[in-house]
């Protein structure tokens, strides 16, 4: 079959807002067009390394930041829908295109002729009178190329190659094997089962049993939106305990599906990287090119709140069991307890439940804040287009709109979890947003799992859901607002560790009163949330903080021990175990983020040796809120600008410490982060 990439609706965007044609889109058609944009970005990169001239930014740096153009396309869809609409043929094609995709960069970063040309400009970078942005983008190409092997032997480089293929293919598989773990495990339950569970979690797992086929019984699932209130509110101890344990073992039942050697593997292959590239551990590869630069200063951070932490869960512990012994129950308190009993606890102490703040969070208006915040801070609008078709019915598209009207972007959202969409929260782009070239406009997309309400009745989110929705929005304004000119440095391509700063940082709104205020409206009276209300919900947002830290700080030093190694362990479950164990990790709480689940660390290369990033951005937006306290003003139109101008705006066009200082005039310290977390 001869594909036409200047036609094919994977290639050649033809839908509406310039996106792609996705009711023209088959699965079947995948192979084909990505055997034809490989080849055509082969003949690309064969030009600019081949070309006899001698390099400049324009035929070397800018012709290759520009190719490929095709193959971008085709992959933006294609791995848009292996995480947010799979099936088995995607999966297949995933497991077949991830090793390929690997071969293929891994051929360009080690291409000699291309390599020297970059090289080339490089060390006459202080020669060829460069802005900043264009000096930092070749400075950062030619030490992504070294680091990716440009300059080992070609022995070592066909060994580097075929480690990058085995890798892409194991983290694939590993994502797959997550979500059948996910998809295919529920509990059904009938009324007698529902002891304790508020109103808006029965409809949730109504909803859930009926799209299951099960039509009048409920469902427990493993997504996150039925999982943690059931384990909160159940009564049913014996059934907490079965959710949790098929919650904890994903990833580690046996069968096909079992990602222990996955882990083994794939652990393995990345200390004999590290080796082969002269680092002396993979964290150490990783972390060369982010804020913390080494793992001791990773460590300088996670262990004094790991400490903490550990102090502060103990005392919470002792408040749980004297709830649990007042109820007559001398069991200790077990994973699948905590949260329950800390809800009762939370409830005797501030007289507050989390089920009174769902009425107030309807998804439509958590929604619109978000907007509301956007349009005050920044001056940019949203306007819903109906009618436009996209990878799935759930998803919503918004034109985001310029000050004057002019568009901006593209903005899509995908709200609802379903068994075709892998599990958690997550922004990704379908088009970056430059000035390069022709230039392209940002379409940037936020993928969510909320429970699905029932039909004709709103859907309502937890404080923490609510909370994951801002968190993902912030990640999309920081690609939505990018203004720069280099693709490489557009938008959220900046340190692993800068990068969770917009969206953390944008959590913060949500409870600003202004915003609660307006949006914070009771799903049938209309009324606001009460300031009584308002007022628990602040004197409890600490509450629990020992269990929230350990549960994240864990799986966070897990990560550093493995990718601290110089070689892998032969077991690494039994090496999970042993190192929990030495850090004196609680019984009674569970690892966010358990081995064979961590998709994070093992789906992909994204966050290994990088889950501490969001504790490191936690530092940071702690800090950045407080500027708007000092303010006055939680829109301080002066600092607002600044916040846009140099974290938002600003892309990685900078070092993240030189934005960072540029917006606040200093680097903060982890104190008031400890203090947010009420572990201070």
């Amino acid at each position: 079959m001869t594909i036409d990439l200047g036609t094919h609706p994977l290639t050649r965007w033809t839908g509406p807002f310039d996106l792609p044609a996705f009711g023209s889109i088959q699965d079947q058609g995948f192979e084909p067009v990505f055997d034809a944009a490989l080849v055509a970005h082969e003949a690309e990169i064969e030009a600019i390394a081949g070309n006899s001239e001698t390099p400049t930014i324009e035929n070397t740096l800018q012709a290759l930041e520009l190719s490929g153009d095709a193959l971008d396309r085709a992959s933006a869809v294609f791995w848009m829908l292996a995480g947010a609409h799979t099936n088995e043929r995607i999966q297949s094609v995933e497991r077949a295109i991830s090793p390929r995709m690997a071969r293929h960069f891994s051929a360009i970063s080690m291409n000699p002729r291309l390599f020297s040309r970059i090289d080339d400009l490089f060390n006459r970078r202080d020669e060829l009178d460069l802005d900043p942005e264009t000096r930092r983008v070749l400075e950062k190409t030619w030490r992504r190329y070294v680091r990716s092997g440009a300059k080992l032997g070609d022995e070592d480089k066909a060994a580097l190659a075929k480690i990058n293929e085995e890798l892409a293919s194991l983290g694939a598989s590993f994502g797959q094997n997550v979500l059948a773990d996910e998809s295919s495990w529920v509990m059904f339950l009938d009324v007698g089962d529902l002891d304790g569970l508020p109103d808006f979690l029965k409809a949730a797992m109504a909803e859930a049993a009926a799209s299951r086929g099960e039509a009048g019984r409920y469902a427990v699932t493993l997504s996150r939106s039925i999982y943690e209130p059931f384990t909160t509110f159940s009564e049913r101890r014996d059934l907490r305990e079965k959710a949790f344990r098929a919650f904890t073992m994903r990833g580690q039942n046996g069968g096909a599906t079992d990602n222990s050697e996955v882990v083994r593997r794939t652990l393995e292959l990345r200390a004999e990287k590290a080796r082969l590239l002269s680092y002396e551990s993979y964290a150490a590869l990783k972390l060369e090119e982010t804020m913390a630069k080494t793992p001791a200063a990773v460590l300088a951070l996670l262990e004094p709140v790991w400490q903490k932490a550990l102090e502060k869960a103990a005392v919470d512990q002792e408040g749980l069991e004297a709830i649990a012994s007042g109820e007559g129950h001398n069991h200790p308190i077990a994973a699948w307890d905590w949260r329950h009993y800390a809800e009762k606890l939370r409830a005797q102490r501030f007289a507050f439940d989390e089920a009174e703040l769902k009425p107030y969070l309807q998804l439509e208006n958590v929604i619109a804040a978000c907007f509301d915040v956007a349009t005050k801070l920044f001056g940019i609008g949203f306007r819903e287009e109906k009618g436009v078709t996209a990878w799935h019915p759930d998803v919503r598209t918004f034109a985001v709109l310029n000050a004057d009207g002019t568009q901006r972007g593209t903005f899509l959202a995908d709200y609802f979890n379903r068994p075709t969409k892998r599990s958690g929260a997550w922004m990704s782009a379908l088009q970056s947003g430059y000035k390069l070239g022709g230039g392209s406009k940002p379409i940037i997309y936020n993928v969510m799992n909320f429970a699905r309400p029932p039909q004709g009745e709103a859907a309502l989110l937890s404080l923490d859901e609510a909370r994951t929705l801002f968190h993902e929005f912030g990640h999309a304004l920081h690609g939505l607002l990018t203004d720069v000119t280099w693709p490489l440095v557009a938008g959220t391509a900046v340190s692993r560790d800068f990068v969770e700063l917009p969206s953390q940082l944008y959590e913060h709104w949500l409870t600003v009163p202004q915003v609660l205020e307006k949006h914070a409206r009771h799903k049938e009276t209309g009324e606001p949330m009460p300031q009584a209300l308002i007022e628990k919900m602040e004197a409890a947002k600490t509450f629990n903080a020992g269990f929230a830290t350990v549960e994240f700080t864990s799986s966070a030093l897990i990560d550093m021990a493995y990718h601290q190694l110089s070689k892998a362990p032969d077991d690494p479950l039994a090496f999970e175990a042993d190192t929990l164990e030495a850090l004196d990790m609680p019984e009674a709480i569970a690892m966010r983020h358990r081995t064979p689940h961590f998709q994070h660390v093992f789906a992909g290369d994204g966050y290994s040796a990088g889950y501490y990033s969001y504790m490191w951005s936690e530092v940071l937006d702690a800090d950045a809120f407080a500027a708007f306290e000092e303010a006055g003003d939680p829109f301080d139109p002066e600092t607002a600008a600044k916040l846009r101008q140099f974290i938002y705006s600003a892309g990685g066009t900078q070092e993240p410490e030189t934005l960072y200082t540029a917006f606040r005039g200093r680097m903060p310290s982890a104190d008031a982060m400890m203090a947010k977390r009420g572990i201070a």
